[in-house]
């Protein structure tokens, strides 16, 4: 029987992460570089890591995931909103843990447009009297 892969989207500001999972050791890479040496700082590791504790399911799997847009911040949290959809594709049973801990839905901030007759987004232009 083939390997089952489980594919997912994530998307976090302007980051936009392609995750696929199949069963292995629990390693993780990202954009082929293993996640230690993607990822400088130690939070966006742990944020990556997130729902694999959450539900168990740390060395279960092996994901890969190919991530563009954005900075590191906001492609770690793509990363883990697509962890999760792959998790939910794996077993539709775990939606209640992750919905509680509130990583299914997607974090919709992003950047306002910058308007016109202001500096940018709400800042305006400064101000003098004379």
């Amino acid at each position: 029987m083939a390997e089952q892969k489980f594919y997912a989207t994530g998307k976090r500001k302007t980051s936009i992460a392609r995750v696929w999972m199949k069963s292995g050791v629990g390693e993780i890479t990202v954009n082929k570089r293993p996640l230690d040496v993607f990822f400088g700082r130690e939070t966006s590791k742990m944020v990556v890591r997130q729902p694999l504790e959450l539900t168990e399911n740390i060395g279960k799997f092996d994901i890969s995931v190919n991530v563009s847009g954005g900075g590191a911040s906001g492609q770690a949290g793509a990363i883990k909103h697509g962890i999760t959809k792959a998790l939910l594709e794996f077993d539709p049973e775990l939606r209640a843990i992750l919905k509680k801990s509130g990583f299914i839905t997607r974090d919709s901030r992003i950047k306002e447009r910058k308007k016109y007759g202001r500096a940018a987004a709400r800042r305006s232009f400064q101000f003098s009297k004379r």
